[in-house]
C-alpha cells in the first residue's frame, strides 16, 4: 500500500472509531460489538506501524498509554481553579442565597444545580480543537502536567467537532464503583492496600508515571466548566454546557435551572435521592449563578467564588436487624466478627454483612443479636455499625460471648493480655492456611502472579497442596488439571512460581507470616543477620538490638523458629531452591537515625516508593507525627498530620526537597 492510500485508510478509520468512542464513553449507547471495534482498532495499529510518520497525536491508538515519565512537569493555570465554599443545611444554603440576592439587587437568583462529582478536578486545553495538555488543579494557581494519562480516558475527545481556536474546560475525573470494585479485587489477590474509596483510587491513577497503568484503570471525566475559550461568546452556563456537549464532551449528567433558595433546595434533595443508584460516587450537589453577568458582577475572594456552594451530603445511613454474629478466622488466626444483617439498600449496593472489628468494639457499643442497628458506609463502599438504636429492644435480644475455641478447627483461642485481637494458634487451622498461602503467593511476599484465592482454593480441594512450602513441589500436571486452565495459563503460573525462588531472604521472612512480623521488620531483621541459618540462632537480646524489633516481636520470632513444623516449612522451602539470604539494597547511611512521616498525594512518587528511597538512605518512616519526628514530606491535601506537624515545630519537606535531601536532584 502506497502512504496516500495509507493516509486515506488510517483517517477513514480514526474517524470511526472516534464515532464508536463517543458512542460508547459518552453517549452510553455502542453501535457495534467490541469484536467490530478491535478489528478496525488491530487495522490502524497495523498501518500505524507500517507508516509511523503518520501517527498523531489524536490519533485512537494513543490512549492506550506509552512511555514512563520520570516526573510530572508544573502548569501555571492562567484562569484560577478555585473550591468552593459548603454549606450543609437549608440554612446555610439560605443564608448565601441572601448575600448574592442582595448583591444583585434581585428577589429569586437564577441558579444551576449540579451534581457535585467525588473525584479530582482536571484541565483540559485545546488549540484549533486538538487536545493539547492536561492538568491538575493543584493548588488553584499551579498544576501538574498529565496529558498522557488523561489521553488514555475515553470519554475525553482528542479532538473536537469544531476547530475553536482555543478552548479550557474544567472537569471532574472519577472511577465508577464498578471499576472501584474491580480494582481492589485484583489488588487484594495481589496481596497490594486496597484503595479507600473511589476518589482515592482516581487520584492514584491520575499521579500514574506508566500512563499504561492509568489506561488499564477504567476511569472517566464529566465536564462542568469553561475556564477559557476564544472565537465564541457564551453568555450563561447552561447554554456552555450545551455548547461543550457539541463539541464532544461528556458533560455533567444533572443539571436544572432553578430561581432562589427554596428551589435550590428542592433541587438538592432530588439528586441526593438518586445517589444510591448512581454508578458513580457525588457527594453533594453545586448551586451555580447561571448568567455569567451576574457571576462577574458578584466576583471572587481569594480561593473561592462568590457566585457558587457546594451542598455537602452527609454519609448515608440505614437501619437494619442484626439477625447474627460470624466469626471469619485471619491468616494470622485473628478471629474478626462480622455482623449477619437483614438486607438493607444503602450508597447503591445491597448490604447484608457488615465489619464488627473486634469484641471490644461489640462491647463499648453494647451490640446484641437481634438488635436494630445504623449502617454506615465508611466512604460510601465499606459498611459498618455504627450504633444500636436501643429504644427498639424488645427484651428478647442476646448478649454476644467469644466462643472459647476456633470455629474452623475447634483448637482453644486465646487473647493476650492488652490486646483486642481474639486468636487461634493452631498451625493445622484449615482456614488459616488458605491465608497464610494467599499471603504467601502475594505481591509484597513472594510475588507469584497469578496464584490468588480462587487458584490456592482450587489446589487445596484437589489435594495439590496443604501449605506454601507445597508449591514447589506442584507439576504442570497438576495445574493443567484445574478447572478453567488452559496450557498456557498453567505454565505461566509454572513460571511464576519458579521466578520467586529469588526474592530473597526479607520477602520470605514476611511471606511466612511469623505473627507481629511486617514487610520492614523483615527488611531490618534480613540486613542485620543476612541469612535466614543466622537469623534462626539469634538469640532475644540480639533480635531485640536490631532498630524497631520490639521485645514481643521478639518472642514472636524465638516462638515461630521453635514450631516442629516451622522448621520442616524452612527445610523444605530450602530444598525446593528458595533463596534464604539477603541481598542489602541499602545506597548509604545519610538519613540513619531520622524518623520521616508521609501525607498527602505526592507529586510523582508514590508513598511505598518514597518510604523505600528513605528507608535504603537509612531512615526510618512512622505512620504518625510526635515529638521525636523529624521531617514530614507532606504532598497535595495533606490533612492533620501537616496540622499536627506545625503545631509541634516539624520540619515540613516538599517531594523536591526531599530528593534532594537524598542527592537524587
Amino acid at each position: 500500500m502506497v502512504q496516500q492510500d495509507a493516509k486515506e485508510r488510517i483517517d477513514a478509520l480514526r474517524q470511526e472509531l472516534e464515532r464508536y468512542n463517543y458512542e460508547y464513553y459518552v453517549r452510553d449507547n455502542p453501535t457495534v460489538s467490541d469484536f467490530v471495534y478491535d478489528a478496525k482498532m488491530k487495522e490502524l495499529l497495523a498501518l500505524e506501524a507500517e507508516f509511523p510518520e503518520l501517527v498523531t497525536a489524536d490519533s485512537p491508538t494513543q490512549r492506550v498509554g506509552g512511555q514512563v515519565l520520570e516526573g510530572f512537569l508544573e502548569v501555571e493555570h492562567t484562569v484560577q481553579m478555585q473550591s468552593l465554599s459548603d454549606v450543609f443545611s437549608e440554612e446555610e444554603l439560605a443564608e448565601f442565597d441572601a448575600r448574592t440576592a442582595k448583591a444583585l439587587e434581585t428577589e429569586k437568583p437564577e441558579y444551576t444545580v449540579e451534581m457535585k462529582i467525588d473525584g479530582l478536578s482536571v484541565s483540559l486545553e485545546y488549540e484549533n480543537g486538538q487536545f493539547v495538555r492536561g492538568s491538575t488543579r493543584g493548588n488553584g494557581y499551579v498544576g501538574e502536567e498529565i496529558t498522557e494519562n488523561l489521553r488514555t480516558i475515553g470519554s475525553i475527545p482528542l479532538r473536537l467537532t469544531e476547530a475553536v481556536p482555543y478552548l479550557e474546560v474544567r472537569g471532574e475525573v472519577f472511577m465508577p464503583k464498578s471499576s472501584f470494585l474491580k480494582l481492589n479485587e485484583q489488588r487484594e489477590v495481589a496481596g497490594e492496600p486496597l484503595f479507600a474509596n473511589p476518589r482515592n483510587a482516581a487520584a492514584g491513577s491520575l499521579r500514574q508515571l506508566d500512563s499504561r497503568i492509568t489506561a488499564g484503570r477504567r476511569l472517566d471525566i464529566f465536564v462542568f466548566n469553561v475556564q477559557q475559550i476564544q472565537g465564541k461568546t457564551l453568555s450563561t452556563h447552561q447554554e456552555s454546557l450545551e455548547y461543550l456537549a457539541e463539541l464532544g464532551f461528556k458533560t455533567i449528567p444533572v443539571r436544572n435551572l432553578v430561581y432562589g433558595a427554596k428551589a435550590a433546595y428542592q433541587e438538592i434533595q432530588r439528586i441526593g435521592e438518586m445517589r444510591g443508584e448512581l454508578p458513580f460516587d457525588i457527594d453533594g450537589a453545586v448551586v451555580k449563578i447561571n448568567r455569567f453577568s451576574e457571576r462577574d458582577a458578584l466576583g471572587v475572594t481569594t480561593k473561592t467564588p462568590r457566585w457558587a456552594v457546594a451542598y455537602k451530603f452527609p454519609a448515608e445511613r440505614q437501619q437494619s436487624k442484626l439477625l447474627d454474629i460470624a466469626l471469619q478466622v485471619g491468616r494470622t488466626g485473628v478471629i474478626t466478627p462480622n455482623a449477619v444483617l437483614e438486607p438493607v439498600r444503602i450508597a447503591g449496593s445491597t448490604v447484608s454483612r457488615a465489619t464488627l472489628h473486634n469484641e471490644d468494639n461489640i462491647r463499648d457499643k453494647d451490640i446484641r443479636i437481634g438488635d436494630t442497628v445504623i449502617i454506615q458506609k465508611a466512604g460510601d463502599i465499606i459498611p459498618e455499625v455504627v450504633e444500636v438504636v436501643k429504644e427498639k429492644r424488645t427484651g428478647t435480644e442476646t448478649v454476644f460471648a467469644m466462643p472459647k475455641t476456633c470455629p474452623a478447627c475447634g483448637e482453644p483461642l486465646y487473647r493476650e493480655e492488652g490486646e483486642a485481637a481474639v486468636r487461634c494458634l493452631s498451625s493445622n487451622c484449615p482456614a488459616q492456611q488458605m491465608r497464610s498461602i494467599i499471603h504467601f503467593a502475594s505481591k509484597a511476599a513472594m510475588d507469584i502472579d497469578g496464584l490468588g484465592p480462587a487458584i490456592v482454593e482450587q489446589l487445596l480441594d484437589a489435594g495439590c497442596i496443604k501449605d506454601c512450602g507445597d508449591l514447589y513441589a506442584l507439576t504442570y500436571e497438576d495445574v493443567v488439571s484445574l478447572e478453567r486452565f488452559a496450557e498456557k495459563s498453567a505454565q505461566n503460573l509454572m513460571d511464576a512460581i519458579q521466578k520467586s525462588k529469588e526474592q530473597g531472604l526479607d520477602r520470605v521472612l514476611f511471606g511466612l507470616g511469623v505473627r507481629l512480623i511486617g514487610a520492614r521488620a523483615a527488611q531490618l531483621l534480613a540486613e542485620r543477620f543476612g541469612t535466614m541459618e543466622t537469623l534462626m540462632q539469634a538469640s532475644k537480646e540480639e533480635l531485640s538490638q536490631v532498630p524497631d524489633i520490639g521485645e514481643k516481636m521478639a518472642e514472636s520470632l524465638i516462638h515461630y523458629f521453635k514450631e516442629e513444623k516451622s522448621l520442616d516449612l524452612i527445610a523444605r522451602l530450602k530444598a525446593a531452591g528458595v533463596r534464604m539470604d539477603y541481598e542489602s539494597k541499602r545506597v548509604g547511611d545519610s538519613l540513619s537515625g531520622k524518623t520521616f512521616v508521609l501525607t498527602g498525594t505526592l507529586p510523582t512518587l508514590k508513598r511505598s516508593e518514597a518510604q523505600t528511597m528513605i528507608e535504603n538512605h537509612g531512615g526510618k518512616v512512622s505512620g504518625s507525627v510526635s515529638k521525636k519526628t523529624d521531617f514530614v514530606v507532606a504532598g497535595e491535601e495533606a490533612g492533620s498530620k501537616l496540622d499536627k506537624a506545625n503545631a509541634l515545630g516539624v520540619t515540613v519537606l516538599t517531594e523536591e526537597e526531599l530528593l534532594e535531601m537524598l542527592e537524587m536532584k
